[in-house]
């Protein structure tokens, strides 16, 4: 077996648990899900107020930076005017055309999760060609599960008897890509990073509700994107006072309560969508409005071929 030096961010068990492969969050979740349904509410609020909604929160804090904040005045246009336009857009959408609305925030959800998924996996490449092959896996698949999402849920046109055999189709596709990608590359590190991109969305093929094929799997995209926000918010603090190895330290206790009560402000917001009162429900236009949002801006704060980019947030993903 191919054994390299691993590229780290952290360390090499908190990259792997929380980064690479971090499916301990999903499968938690499935657990509680499938043996405590009636309590599929609580669950999650939950994991929107935990992981789902601190890690929209987190681009706030990662974004508004003062190391970003000249590079945001000379680019008004990408980092002021267009966020306006999206949250004009999104509050018509969600009230006069939901539906379309809502489909738009599927694919562009499925989207950016699969941008971070091959992410991830370029922090920690090896070669070209094994990204390269990650990178056609991960978009591959991900592709096939927009599909079956929508003609689940949205259309619907797969029978639910059917489920069975589109799952064991799935699975056989997947652990025959799986095989040859190992064979051919031997970095089992890596291999792990790549299921990760690749089952982020599998669960939208066996459950029931559109939202746990969103939560449950993509558990994974929040911690991995909370991870990295973490870091890089630690470089630039420590960067701008002292040099510092503690992950935690007093200086970033102000992030994680952004973050935090973000997370539990839209989480509550998000949970009045199954109020009988409209003016309740319409709520949950604001978490998603914030979710836009951090699609739109993560698409350019993570764009290492800028050297703004690369100086200000690259530089502190890498001990």
């Amino acid at each position: 077996m191919e054994i390299k030096k691993q590229p780290q961010i952290f360390s090499r068990n908190f990259d792997l648990i929380f980064i690479k492969f971090p499916i301990i969050f999903p499968i938690v979740y499935g657990l509680f899900l499938f043996t405590f349904p009636n309590y599929e509410n609580i669950l999650i609020f939950f994991a929107l107020m935990l992981f789902a909604e601190p890690h929209f929160g987190a681009t706030w804090p990662f974004f508004l930076n003062k190391e970003n904040i000249n590079e945001i005045k000379s680019k008004k246009i990408r980092y002021i005017y267009t966020p306006i336009l999206i949250v004009f857009l999104s509050i018509v959408g969600f009230f006069y055309a939901n539906a379309f609305f809502l489909l738009i925030f599927f694919a562009v959800n499925i989207f950016h999760v699969t941008r971070q998924s091959y992410g991830i996996c370029k922090l920690y490449k090896s070669n070209e060609n094994e990204l390269i092959y990650q990178e056609k896996i991960i978009y591959f698949f991900n592709t096939i599960f927009f599909i079956i999402g929508i003609l689940r849920f949205y259309l619907p046109v797969i029978d639910p008897e059917n489920l069975l055999q589109m799952n064991i189709v799935i699975i056989i596709l997947l652990s025959v890509v799986f095989i040859i990608y190992f064979i051919k590359f031997k970095n089992i590190e890596n291999f792990l990073t790549l299921i990760t991109g690749c089952i982020i969305f599998f669960p939208i093929c066996f459950v029931d509700k559109p939202i746990h094929g969103i939560v449950m799997g993509v558990l994974m995209h929040y911690t991995q994107y909370l991870s990295l926000t973490y870091k890089v918010h630690n470089g630039r603090k420590s960067n701008q006072i002292e040099k510092s190895d503690k992950i935690f330290n007093m200086k970033n206790l102000y992030f994680l309560i952004i973050i935090f009560f973000y997370g539990f402000i839209m989480a509550v917001f998000s949970s009045y969508s199954n109020s009988a009162d409209l003016a309740f429900k319409s709520l949950i236009v604001i978490p998603l409005i914030g979710q836009f949002l951090h699609f739109y801006l993560d698409a350019f704060l993570w764009r290492f071929s800028e050297k703004h980019n690369r100086e200000n947030t690259l530089k502190y993903l890498h001990n």
